[in-house]
């Protein structure tokens, strides 16, 4: 089903500066580990199995980093720079597990825009309720690119 309703795009690169920033803290649910183990056919016993876990270095179960790098994406298509832009290169970092039902705290900014080659880069640090930091990232992004219109048809 499409619906032809005007939605705005994010911001461009002419609207993007060095030093822009968003902050999102999310929660790590049941309902989106087994969504995300659903749509992937992943079946690794880290992820939901607590007496294989217990038998890990972890203690028990962990959210599959990818989930974490979804977060990440969605969050630049969502917001920074929004709607009509592209990840076209990603580095990450993982330094701690991220366990189920740990709450954590995304910190985005963007540290080069490079209007020659169209891109931003974003740093992200995401951070647990403990304030350990568990990840790092650096996206490159392509922001929106304006065709006519600065509305796209959903």
């Amino acid at each position: 089903m499409q619906i032809n309703k005007p939605k705005k795009l994010g911001k461009t690169i002419e609207e993007i500066e060095e030093g822009d920033s968003l902050s999102l803290t999310e929660s790590i649910e049941d309902n989106q580990l087994l969504l995300y183990l659903g749509l992937t056919n992943d079946a690794n016993p880290l992820y939901i199995q607590r007496d294989f876990a217990k038998q890990t270095e972890y203690q028990r179960p962990i959210v599959p980093s990818v989930m974490l790098m979804g977060i990440i994406t969605s969050a630049i298509s969502k917001h920074l720079p929004g709607p009509g832009s592209h990840v076209v290169n990603f580095s990450v970092n993982f330094i701690e597990p991220v366990y189920h039902y740990e709450t954590l705290t995304f910190e985005f900014e963007v540290i080069k825009v490079d209007k020659m080659k169209d891109v931003v880069t974003i740093s992200v640090e995401a951070t647990n309720t403990e304030e350990n930091r568990v990840l790092d990232a650096v996206v490159m992004v392509q922001p929106p690119i304006l065709q006519e219109s600065s509305e796209i048809n959903e």
